[in-house]
Formats: structure tokens, sequence, C-alpha cells
């Protein structure tokens, strides 16, 4: 221990002489730098208590950078100081500070809509259509397919209106989170329009520009990956074989018989990501049952939100874009630029405020309630999403310090060298996994990974006589990997911020949505590579791997799965 320390006190003057304090951090600390995530995800599963866990992550990290010689008392003082800077730096952030105060504004509105009976009719009158858990489950998959334009759109939208129905028809709040989870950043991040693809072609664009191509179309790249992003198309078809064949295997399978038999819908002892009694607001008595109390302000939710990301987006593009978009703005360009550039945080937030401040006229001008009493149910609906926000501030806290620390680097240079060329998709889409599991953060990993890459894999092509469309292809295949990946590993991290938010939307408990789900996203994800990443590899057509994929999927739901009866 007195050896490790020493050698971790020669950090300090390394980061006074300067350089890239993650890089340096990386080589000093290494492999401890994955001490912080794998704290709290370890916790997080033995103690099922997601906000103790997360601090004792933070504070790992936090000790680790504040270890200065033999101090060992200092280190855990100034580690503890450091938390709460790391918390507020969080806040700090313009686009956490819009997701915050999206995800308590669209809390309220739920309250409102719930209280106006617009949720009680839209219940109502889905019941008489998904009358069946079948139904029921398709209903909230397409519903997700719908708002396909943003995954925390997707999980704070479908949740709230798709718990009752489910919740009567005995489909356990851990199958509900996973439906939302896996039709949230899996269509997100593969739709031509949506929050995500301004970053993502941008990363491609500014990679390709590292070997020196500066005239590449990087939405046409875009498009062309799709066929290869495995874990994403597979994943949506794994939901609707579970649905239709009504079987589950693993932890869901229990949940879904404690649910069926029980009518348990969530396990004994479980923490639900919201209060639900403090969610519940009845509606008021007397009042006729409108579709329109809910589709209304949900309706303008969503346009505003469309609205919002065009004018949002358009600010902010460049002038050579901008001149573009002038000429053709209805255009797809225009839209995918518009949409790219958007500051997705704060222009939910302002969508979901314009459609609170609706949805109180609507109950005023229909008699539900004055204006005074509008304002406490929405206060009341925000009160009920304070446990995540607190998540979401440590889980931010915990990316900043592993950030910090270097342990995405970490794991780049240890697991990225020597790959051979028939192995290397399947290498990528594993790192991409691991990074944004141990960090929580998709975009975080494409960020560190597609500028390595691109290169990396342009110059394996070319040394292993690749040229023309057959490199075009092999480096479709590694940047699909890059992509997909990313989402495989978030879609399995508890301390992924759109697996916090899917808890959140179905009223589940995090540790119990994450634990039933981990063991469906590894299926997929190993479908993936087998069925999906190493024979394209290898030269098989597409046209063969995909259905071949998504037969897998179904063979295994079939045979591995067990009759929810």
């Amino acid at each position: 221990m007195k050896k490790l320390i020493t050698i971790i006190s020669l950090l300090l003057p390394t980061i006074l002489l300067g350089g890239d304090v993650a890089t340096i951090n990386a080589k000093q600390f290494g492999v401890i730098t994955l001490i912080p995530p794998l704290l709290a995800i370890t916790m997080a599963f033995l103690t099922k208590n997601v906000i103790f866990s997360l601090f004792i992550g933070v504070f790992s990290g936090t000790f680790l950078l504040n270890i200065s010689g033999e101090n060992i008392f200092m280190a855990i003082i100034l580690g503890f100081v450091d938390i709460s800077s790391k918390v507020i730096s969080s806040m700090a952030d313009s686009w956490n500070a819009g997701i915050i105060l999206q995800v308590l504004t669209i809390g309220g509105l739920v309250a409102l809509i719930t209280k106006m009976g617009g949720t009680k009719a839209i219940a109502i009158s889905m019941a008489k259509r998904a009358k069946t858990r079948v139904s029921a489950q398709i209903s909230t998959w397409f519903m997700g397919l719908i708002v396909f334009f943003d995954d925390y759109a997707n999980s704070l939208i479908v949740g709230p209106i798709m718990r009752p129905i489910t919740d009567k028809l005995k489909i356990s709040r851990e199958k509900l989170a996973f439906i939302i989870d896996s039709t949230a950043a899996p269509i997100a991040g593969i739709a031509i329009i949506s929050t995500w693809i301004g970053y993502e072609l941008s990363l491609i664009k500014d990679a390709y520009s590292i070997i020196g191509v500066t005239d590449i179309n990087s939405f046409g790249i875009f498009v062309e990956t799709i066929q290869y992003r495995f874990y994403n198309i597979f994943m949506l078809f794994f939901v609707v074989a579970t649905a239709f064949t009504n079987r589950e295997f693993g932890p869901m399978y229990k949940a879904e018989m404690r649910a069926r038999h029980q009518g348990l819908l969530s396990a004994e002892g479980s923490r639900p990501m919201i209060n639900t009694e403090e969610m519940t607001v009845e509606p008021k008595e007397g009042i006729p049952l409108m579709v329109s109390n809910a589709i209304i302000p949900i309706g303008i939710l969503m346009v505003s939100s469309f609205v919002g990301f065009y004018f949002n987006g358009y600010s902010a593009l460049e002038e050579e874009v901008l001149a573009k978009v002038d000429t053709m703005p209805l255009s797809m360009y225009a839209f995918i630029e518009t949409f790219g550039a958007a500051d997705a945080s704060v222009v939910l937030f302002q969508a979901a405020l314009f459609a609170s401040i609706i949805a109180i006229g609507m109950g005023v001008s229909r008699k539900i309630f004055n204006i005074e009493e509008g304002i406490e149910i929405w206060l009341k609906g925000t009160k009920s999403i304070l446990v995540t926000i607190m998540i979401l501030l440590l889980a931010w806290a915990l990316s900043s310090v592993i950030k910090e620390l270097g342990t995405s680097k970490y794991l780049v240079a240890l697991l990225s060298n020597s790959i051979p060329q028939m192995v290397l998709p399947t290498a990528i889409f594993i790192l991409a996994s691991f990074i944004s599991f141990s960090t929580g953060t998709s975009y975080g990993a494409m960020g560190i990974l597609m500028p390595l890459v691109i290169p990396l894999a342009n110059a394996v092509g070319i040394n292993t006589g690749l040229e023309g469309e057959t490199l075009h292809t092999y480096m479709l295949i590694n940047i699909g990997a890059v992509l997909t990946g990313a989402i495989f590993g978030d879609h399995c991290s508890p301390i992924s911020d759109t697996t916090i938010l899917a808890s959140m939307g179905s009223a589940c408990d995090h540790i119990d949505h994450t634990r039933t789900q981990i063991v469906y996203a590894l299926t997929v994800g190993l479908i993936s590579i087998v069925v999906g990443y190493l024979p394209v590899t290898f030269g098989i057509s597409n046209l063969i791997v995909l259905p071949l994929g998504l037969l897998s999927i179904y063979l295994v739901v079939r045979f591995v799965g067990k009759k929810v009866v």
C-alpha cells in the first residue's frame, strides 16, 4: 500500500508540468482507474441502493484524485469535499441543467394530465384495444417507435401513459421498463432525424478528416451504417418476439410470473424510481374523462419539440451550412442539420414548460381546477421526481470523476492494440460496450473511440490488401460497431442516465430494471457478435446476416424462454 501511494503521489508534479490530465492519470493509475465505476456498479447490485452506491463510487474517485504522499487522512477529507464540487459542476453544465429542468417539468405535466383525467381516459380507450398482455406490450413498443426523436423524451412520455394499462394486465414494472429502454436509445440512435444524429455525423466527419478525407458525405456514411447496427435492430425485434410468444427467461421470467400470479407489479422491498403515492393524482370527481386532456398537452409537447429543435439548431448553424439550409428550409438536409445542432435538453425543457402552461389553461377553462390548484398539482408532480434528480446528479459526478481519472483512455490503451483485421469490428463493439458500461454514457464512448477507430480500420484494411468498395464496407462495419457497441454497454449499465430515466418512467426499482434487462441485453449483444459482426467481416452478405440474426433471436426466445402462464 505504501509503495502504491508513493507511485500515485508522482501524479501531482506531472500535472503541474502540463499535459492531458486524463492521459497522465490513465498511465499513472492504470487498472486502479476502474475502481470507481466497478465499485458503484457492484455496490448497486449488492445493496440495491443506487444513491448510496453512486456516492461511494464518486467518493472512491475523488479520494484517488486527491491522494498525495502518504497523507491518507487529508485525501479522505479532500475527497469528501470534492464530491460537492463535482455535483455542483454537474448542475452548472447547461446540458445537465436542461435535463434536470426537463425531467421536473415533464413530471409536473404528467400530474396535470392525470388530474384532468387524461391518463385514465387513454387507459380506458387503449384498454379496449390492448385487452391482452401481447397487445399491451406491442402498443408500448409502437408508442416508443413514435417518440423516435429523443431517447429521454421517449422514457418520460411512454412510461406514464402505458403504466396504467400494463399494471391492469399484470405486466411487471421490470418488463415495462425494459420495453421503454429498448425503444429509447436503440431507435433514437438509428433515426435519421433525432437529437443524436448531429453528434454522430460530426464524429464521423471529424474522424475521416484525420485520414485526410475532408469531402466525405457523413450523412451518407451514417445511413449506410444502419444495416450494420445489429444490436439496435435485433433488440427492437427481441421485444416483439417476447411479446408475441409470451415467453421470458432469466430474472424477467420470475418478475413476470410474480406479477401474473401474485399481483405484485414490483418485487417486495423494491424502491421505485418515483414516489408513486405522490405521483398518483386521482382525476377530479364528476369530470368527463376525455382523451383530449392527454392528447393535446402531449401533442403540443411533441410538436413544440420538433419546432424547437429546428429553430434552436438553426440559430447554432455555421454560415456555410446556414446558407444551404436557407435555400431549402424544409428539405431533409435542413432538418438533419438543424436537429443535429440543437441543444436538445433546453428545447425539451421549453417544450415541456409550454405544454404544462397549456395543460393548466385547459384545466382552468374546463373548470377542473383553478390556476392556484393547477400550479400546486404541477409542483406535486415535480416532487415525485426528486429521487431521480439526485441519482442523475451523482451519475454525472461519477462520469466526471471517471473522465478525470482517465478510465476510458486506460481501457482503449489496454484493449485496442494488435487486433487482427477479421476480429477488429467485434473487438471495437466489445470495447465500446466496456467503455459505455463503465462510464454510463454512450455519447462518451462514441466520442472517445470514433477518432481512433476510423484511422485504425483504414490502416488495418489497407495493410491487409483491402481497397475500393471492400475497404469502404469494412469501414462501415467498424463505424457501426462503435455506434452500436456504445448503446449496448449503456443499455447494460446501472449508472447510465437513459437506464435511470427508463426506470423512472415505468416507476420501477432501478436495480430490478437493470438486473432483468442486462440478461436480455447480453443475449442480444452475443447474437450481434456471433451472427452479426463476425459473419459480415468475413464477407457474408447482410441479406443473409440480418434475417439469420432475426431468426436467432426468435429461436432463443422460443426455446430458452418459458411461457408466462
